[in-house]
Parts: C-alpha cells; structure tokens; sequence
C-alpha cells in the first residue's frame, strides 16, 4: 500500500470515529462537518481507486 493511500484511510477511519464522537455527544454542527469532511475523502478514494471497505477490516 503506497503512502498515499494509507493515508487516505487512515483520514477516513479518523473522521468516522470523530463522527461517532459528535453524533454520541449531539453536537449536530460538528456532525455535519465531519460528515461532510467524510464525504469528501470517499470521494478522493473514489477518484483515486481506492477500494475504502478494506479499511473498515
């Protein structure tokens, strides 16, 4: 796995949990961006053929 793409998922999983975070502490603004910074990286994975279910293992 090059660097690019360890660091991609390792954003991801990073911003999932901060997700969880804000969502189990009901900050719905935090929420939401982080909800939309993780939309963004499933989109820069997308682009970059970067399979991000192998993260979630």
């Amino acid at each position: 796995m090059d660097a690019f793409t360890a660091g991609l998922l390792q954003r991801i999983k990073a911003t999932e949990t901060d997700l969880t975070r804000a969502r189990e502490n009901g900050d719905d603004f935090l929420a939401e961006v982080e909800q939309a910074e993780l939309d963004d990286l499933h989109r820069l994975a997308a682009e970059h053929g970067v399979e991000v279910a192998a993260a979630a293992h």
